[in-house]
C-alpha cells in the first residue's frame, strides 16, 4: 500500500508549524529577558564612601541603576552623557547610582570616579549581588529607569537613546508618589 497524494501533503506542513512554534517561544523568552520585570529588586549598593544605599531608601524617587566597567569602552563613552543627564534632572528630583561590576578593580573605579568628577553615587557590586539582583547583569552597560513605586520602567543594554531616555524620565519625575 503506497501513501495517496494527499498523505504526502498533510506531512510537509508539521516541520513549518513546529519552526515557528520554536521561534515564537524563543521570541517570547528574549522579549521575556530583555523587558523590566515588573519591581526594581531589593539590593543593597556599597558606595566608594562606603555607604550603603538600598533600593528600599531611594522608593519614592525616580533613579537610574547603570551597571558599567572601566574596562567596558561603551560604558565610558556613555559616561559624559550619564553626566549630563543627571545634572539636567537632578534638581527634579532624579537620583542616580553607577554600579562598577564585581570584576572591575576597585582602584580603577574609585581613580575614574574621581578623574572624571562623577556627580552621583558610585558603588563597587563587589560580590556581585547587586548584579544579580538586577536579573543577573552581565553585559555592560546596562542601566534600569526606576519608578516612584519602585516599578522598572525600562532597561536598556548598551548606550542608552538619549532623547527617548529624557522623555521617560521628564514623565516620571512629573508623576507624584
Amino acid at each position: 500500500m503506497t501513501p495517496t497524494a494527499a498523505t504526502k501533503t498533510s506531512r510537509k506542513p508539521w516541520p513549518i508549524v513546529a519552526a515557528v512554534v520554536v521561534l515564537a517561544l524563543l521570541g517570547w523568552f528574549g522579549y521575556r529577558a530583555l523587558s523590566p520585570s515588573g519591581t526594581a529588586p531589593a539590593a543593597t549598593f556599597t558606595l566608594l564612601s562606603g555607604e550603603k544605599v538600598s533600593t528600599a531608601d531611594l522608593k519614592g524617587k525616580v533613579y537610574l541603576v547603570n551597571f558599567w566597567a572601566t574596562s567596558c569602552a561603551t560604558c565610558i563613552k556613555e559616561m559624559p552623557d550619564m553626566v549630563k543627564t543627571y545634572e539636567q534632572f537632578k534638581g527634579k528630583g532624579l537620583e542616580f547610582v553607577a554600579v562598577a561590576m564585581n570584576y572591575d578593580p576597585p582602584m580603577y573605579v574609585m581613580n575614574f570616579a574621581q578623574t572624571r568628577g562623577l556627580p552621583f553615587k558610585v558603588a563597587m557590586d563587589t560580590d556581585g549581588s547587586a548584579a544579580k539582583a538586577f536579573g543577573n547583569v552581565g553585559l555592560t552597560p546596562t542601566t534600569f529607569v526606576i519608578d516612584k513605586q519602585g516599578r522598572i520602567l525600562k532597561r536598556y543594554v548598551g548606550e542608552p537613546e538619549w532623547e527617548s531616555l529624557h522623555k521617560l524620565l521628564d514623565g516620571a519625575l512629573a508623576k507624584s508618589a
